[in-house]
């Protein structure tokens, strides 16, 4: 009985629960839930998450901006999530459907931040979707620019 215990799978990656206030939901096939069969997340737990800084133009700010965030990948990997494509919900119920292939083909990130400064709901946070635009010029497209959606909260894995 006790080498069946050992070959159990260990699961080190299990998200804790929040402890500060849910910016983030994460639905859909989720390996590692702290919610019920959703994964919530808070400010600290975005921030423990792999971080990446995004200097680049975007239509919506006038000049360079350095946004800086969690790494969309490093999300679907701490949810273990498992699906082809992404609803990405804003507060205000605008959603836009991005492929996974998104989040690992490019540093896509969850901007928290623009230029050092915390985003507010009224600078397009509390999350971001950010593209490398001035790294990859082909992602400034109408495709694109319709997948970086702002005021996040809400992805569901599909």
């Amino acid at each position: 009985m006790a080498i069946w215990f050992l070959t159990l799978p260990f699961h080190a990656s299990a998200l804790d629960k929040p402890e500060g206030p849910v910016m983030l939901i994460v639905t859909g096939t989720l390996a590692h839930p702290n919610s019920g069969d959703e994964a919530h997340f808070d400010r600290a737990m975005l921030e423990a998450l792999e971080q990446h800084d995004t200097l680049t133009n975007t239509p919506w700010h006038d000049g360079q901006v350095r946004f800086s965030g969690p790494l969309g990948r490093a999300i679907l990997e701490a949810v273990g999530g498992d699906g082809e494509q992404m609803r990405i919900t804003a507060l205000n119920d605008y959603a836009a459907t991005v492929p996974v292939s998104d989040f690992y083909q490019y540093d896509v990130i969850l901007a928290m931040s623009a230029d050092d400064e915390p985003l507010r709901i009224r600078d397009q946070g509390p999350l971001f979707v950010i593209y490398p635009f001035d790294d990859s010029p082909k992602l400034l497209n109408e495709v694109i620019l319709s997948r970086s959606v702002w005021q996040v909260h809400r992805i569901d894995i599909e």
